[in-house]
């Protein structure tokens, strides 16, 4: 089992930047998959960035691209950079692991955190 707790939303202006951080106790994280995801009231979850378990390969949603940077530490912790956020990056903001598949897809995932509020105000 691994528990993954998310931390660093908040409120934030149009433009500004916030540092979300996915922390993950129980099973060595090392060797893990890690995404995050988001989602707004009223719509399904939405893919944002995933790291592979070396750190070595990246991918982001689209409208993400250039603004968020995904990144993990030697030990325990996934980081998520947003840069230029805009008044539609509010959403609740979850990380998720699987030891098996960069994915876009939220049910590839076994384990989430219980999420972090993102609200960017215009």
């Amino acid at each position: 089992q691994v528990q993954l707790v998310e931390s660093g939303g908040g409120l934030v202006q149009a433009g500004g930047s916030l540092r979300l951080s996915c922390a993950a106790s129980g099973r060595p994280f090392s060797s893990y998959v890690v995404g995050w995801f988001r989602q707004a009231p009223g719509k399904e979850r939405e893919f944002v960035a995933v790291i592979s378990w070396s750190g070595g390969s990246t991918y982001y949603g689209d409208s993400m691209k250039g603004r968020f940077t995904i990144s993990r530490d030697n030990e325990n912790t996934v980081y998520l950079q947003m840069n230029s956020l805009k008044p539609e990056d509010t959403a609740v903001y979850y990380c998720a692991a699987n030891r098996q598949v960069l994915s876009r897809t939220p049910r590839a995932y076994d384990y989430w955190g219980q999420g972090t509020q993102v609200t960017v105000s215009s």
